[in-house]
């Protein structure tokens, strides 16, 4: 790699499913948006290339109306997912999941299984997994990073895990990366990095760490101008992507 082909060297697709690719290192969560002209230019800020839509059935909430997308973005450009993540059991996340793939046609989902402390549920995750490949799904599930688990959900045939660096919506960043390098060590399959992620820096911590890619929602929501916040992520993973790569001098001198 040169320096005058960093750019195209670090688009390279980090995840093939089928057809589909991902090479954005910054994933945008858009649950909490209510604003369609905002998501589209968080979105385009971030460089994003995945969309994700999601049903909630126990308490009828969604995200925003994909008619409403339709006329400010160009859904055709992304790579569509669906996410379980207002599930609080799992009996809701498949629910979710079904609702999604019969009525949406997706079949790749961001399987979330989680208590009522919003807390990734490992064992429901597992079980919900093994269910929904038995029916053709793609999963990335969000876990709490346990090798154990991760082993599991890679034998299920997931194609990626997400583990949490920190409670979800917290901004704590990642508060103790050695469970979390450990599984990215172990892992044969993509590992992503999100929960807590609060700051370009802990996004380039993220992938200094070996993350394939890292999962940003509420600190662009918060954020005072988020589309400055979604341009200061999306470089920080190519920094932090690139920091790993070059093996710093900590890695060296140990």
């Amino acid at each position: 790699m040169t320096i005058s082909n960093l750019g195209p060297a670090t688009e390279q697709a980090w995840l093939k499913i089928g057809t589909r690719e991902f090479r954005s290192r910054v994933v945008v969560g858009i649950e909490q948006y209510d604003s369609v002209p905002l998501v589209r230019d968080v979105l385009t800020a971030a460089g994003a290339d995945v969309f994700i839509t999601t049903v909630d059935p126990d308490n009828r909430r969604s995200s925003l109306l994909l008619m409403d997308l339709e006329s400010e973005l160009p859904l055709d450009r992304f790579t569509w997912i669906g996410t379980t993540s207002f599930a609080r059991s799992k009996e809701s996340a498949l629910r979710s999941a079904r609702i999604l793939r019969d009525s949406l046609g997706i079949d790749i989902l961001k399987l979330d299984v989680r208590g009522e402390d919003n807390v990734p549920d490992n064992a429901g995750t597992v079980e919900a997994a093994r269910e929904l490949r038995a029916e053709g799904m793609e999963l990335l599930p969000f876990i709490l990073p346990d090798l154990k688990t991760a082993r599991e959900l890679e034998d299920a045939g997931c194609a990626a895990l997400r583990v949490m660096a920190a409670p979800v919506a917290s901004g704590r960043g990642i508060v103790d990366p050695r469970p979390i390098e450990a599984v990215i060590a172990q892992a044969g399959i993509p590992v992503i990095v999100e929960g807590g992620i609060g700051s370009a820096r802990h996004v380039a911590q993220a992938m200094e760490l070996g993350a394939a890619a890292t999962l940003v929602n509420t600190a662009l929501v918060r954020a005072r101008e988020p589309l400055k916040m979604a341009a200061a992520m999306r470089h920080a993973a190519l920094a932090g992507l690139l920091s790993h790569e070059s093996g710093p001098m900590s890695e060296l001198a140990a």
